[in-house]
């Protein structure tokens, strides 16, 4: 699929945050409250923009930012690769390591949220991440409009060995502290998504989320024998590479109708 087409349906804009510091292009589609999807490795890819597509015709305004990458190219494992060497490891606006700490990117998402909020109303904004952003949609929490984060395969901090790298959240106390107080105080609730047994995506993360925000904390956790097997990739991708549209009523469908029906509800839709 060509670029220009699977982007056709959207418009763009560019987005600066308040401090000036980045600008971003940002594809918009739907109507209704907003919801921001935040694509994985290596962009904005046509498979995240089936799922956005998806939220859309649902009665949601989708907000896919272009973080990395190039918007709209095919997924292919020269063009991962180069993604992950050439836009994210030499760029400031992303930590790779941290274990306590968000991506500093995380500033100009928070902004585009409320953006996106005042242009479009209900209750609040949907945000989910997805792989490399899966954490986002979580540290996002500290803006007031964000009410249903979505954690899609997070895989940061990168554990690479590390037992305490694997267990973490990639976000800080602060915002931490910040999630777990808005959920009480405005009975709120996230998910998280994964296949079992993702290296990118340990157990002992998962967990971590259980422990931190007990029943808050929604997981989906897949078999891998029900993904659409890939090429390119061992079962990962839950919403876009991996996701069975073949079989409508399996375990990858379920997950996307659970999602969207979560921003449904907590957005107002």
């Amino acid at each position: 699929m060509k670029a220009e087409d699977a982007l056709r349906d959207f418009t763009c804009f560019e987005f600066t945050e308040p401090q000036g510091r980045w600008t971003r292009p940002v594809y918009r589609r739907g109507a209704g409250p907003a919801v921001i999807v935040i694509h994985e490795i290596p962009g904005l890819h046509p498979q995240v923009l089936r799922f956005a597509s998806r939220v859309a015709a649902a009665g949601m305004t989708v907000f896919c930012p272009s973080l990395f990458g190039q918007p709209g190219r095919e997924v292919s494992r020269g063009y991962a690769a180069a993604t992950i060497v050439k836009a994210i490891c030499i760029r400031r606006e992303f930590r790779v390591w941290a274990a306590d700490k968000s991506s500093p990117i995380i500033d100009w998402l928070r902004a585009l949220a409320a953006k996106a909020h005042a242009e479009c109303g209900g209750r609040g904004v949907g945000a989910i991440g997805m792989c490399f952003t899966g954490g986002f949609a979580l540290a996002m929490m500290t803006e007031p409009s964000v009410v249903a984060p979505v954690l899609s395969q997070p895989s940061l901090p990168l554990a690479a060995g590390s037992a305490r790298r694997a267990a973490a959240l990639g976000v800080s106390g602060a915002e931490i502290a910040c999630a777990r107080r808005r959920f009480e105080a405005e009975d709120l609730s996230m998910i998280g998504l994964r296949f079992h047994g993702d290296p990118m995506v340990p157990d002992a993360r998962f967990a971590a989320y259980k422990r931190t925000f007990g029943d808050r904390f929604e997981a989906i956790e897949l078999d891998p024998k029900d993904a659409l097997q890939d090429p390119r990739l061992p079962p990962h991708s839950v919403l876009t590479l991996n996701l069975r549209d073949d079989d409508p009523a399996g375990p990858t469908k379920k997950a996307e109708a659970r999602v969207i029906a979560f921003f449904k509800d907590r957005t107002g839709a």
